[in-house]
């Protein structure tokens, strides 16, 4: 098994804040003019995960100049170990807001599934030069619209442990794939999961106003049936964001599956126009 992790390029290494935030910072190559400056981008990873999560994903980026943020959730990869039992959905804004304020100018935001609804909720209020959406987590306004059939009821008691991922592969992933991602995923926050899940009974969902929203928007989603297509267009249209729907892919193998340069290509067309 390749382990992507082991192999991105040289970079800076630090901890932030009082939680101890782990961040990767990756300067781009042959950097821009003063003339084609463009903001930094900050990936935010999503649930279980943490920026290895990104790790193809990188250096692609840094090929094209730009810098990259790389960071990780309190008690995630090599952040700090803390409670998970008490960590919230708030919690993981207040990571955000750490990290952005480390850019020191507004960064081009890309958020992973859990990632994208915590970043949708911090651009509401913090300035973003942009907002890529990863496969999202779906907001309040999203379910109500095209809610899920078939919802669970919510036993995800007071700390969720990593999901053992037990098939050998995918549509889109390698038994490779697969096994680099199962090296590396942790447990995760009960109370931020329950939050976002609208999948269980009884839960909506987090409320996204975009009205608040005006950075531009690139709305990324894995698609597998017209539901699925349905969230991803009904989650654009909500951020006036552009949309790509990616058929016959999964939710993981978007960042580390056989077509994840789908992507990457999609995104660095839209960022082309910064």
């Amino acid at each position: 098994m390749e382990d992507y992790a082991k192999t991105l390029p040289k970079h800076i290494e630090k901890y932030i804040g009082e939680n101890d935030l782990f961040l990767e910072i990756f300067e781009g190559e042959g950097r821009f003019e003063a003339t084609e400056r463009r903001p930094p981008l900050l990936f935010v990873h999503g649930a279980y995960t943490g920026s290895w999560m990104w790790s193809k994903y990188i250096p692609h980026f840094v090929n094209k100049g730009f810098t990259c943020y790389v960071m990780n959730l309190r008690s995630h990869y090599k952040s700090r170990v803390m409670d998970m039992t008490r960590i919230s959905f708030e919690d993981y804004l207040d990571d955000i807001k750490v990290i952005i304020a480390e850019c020191c100018e507004p960064p081009i935001v890309i958020g992973f599934s859990m990632g994208g609804i915590l970043c949708q909720k911090i651009a509401e209020k913090v300035k973003l030069a942009g907002l890529v959406l990863v496969d999202t987590s779906i907001s309040k306004e999203v379910n109500k619209i095209v809610p899920y059939k078939d919802v669970e009821e919510n036993s995800l008691g007071i700390i969720i442990a990593a999901p053992s991922r037990e098939e050998k592969s995918s549509i889109d992933e390698t038994a490779d794939d697969i096994n680099f991602q199962k090296k590396y995923l942790s447990m995760e926050s009960s109370k931020a999961m329950g939050a976002i899940s609208c999948w269980f009974k009884g839960n909506v969902g987090i409320s996204i106003d975009s009205s608040l929203i005006t950075c531009p928007c690139l709305v990324i989603k894995a698609v597998n049936n017209d539901d699925s297509d349905r969230r991803g267009r009904a989650t654009a249209e909500h951020l006036n964001a552009e949309y790509m729907g990616l058929w016959a892919t999964t939710h993981t193998g978007l960042l580390v599956g056989q077509r994840y340069l789908e992507v990457v290509e999609r995104i660095l067309e839209w960022l082309s126009r910064f």
